[in-house]
């Protein structure tokens, strides 16, 4: 039996904005999980840029939601260090917006 695999709307914007990214970072990271001390998952990063000395984040949303996408960006920064800038893209506007900490 073969099966297809769907790809959602939501992976289409992301694998559009790592194209676009290709040549800003060393490695670029998609659906990056973070984890608790007791090993839960507590946060997925959409997007990771990983450059020698930083990285920047990446949330990706279908629609204009960045209260959420800022929700999240913000849990993010806390569990990681080393992060840089924080940005929101918006798939169907194709618009990138860099969300200051808060």
């Amino acid at each position: 039996l073969l099966t297809s695999t769907v790809v959602s709307k939501h992976d289409k914007h992301i694998e559009s904005l790592c194209d676009q990214l290709r040549d800003d970072y060393d490695l670029i990271l998609c659906n990056v999980p973070l984890y608790s001390i007791k090993r839960r998952r507590v946060a997925e990063i959409d997007i990771l840029g990983v450059n020698e000395t930083y990285c920047d984040v990446f949330e990706v949303k279908c629609s204009h939601r960045i209260t959420k996408a800022r929700k999240q960006l913000n849990k993010i920064r806390r569990l990681m260090s080393g992060v840089r800038h924080t940005f929101f893209y918006c798939g169907n506007s194709e618009q990138l917006v860099k969300v200051k900490p808060r």
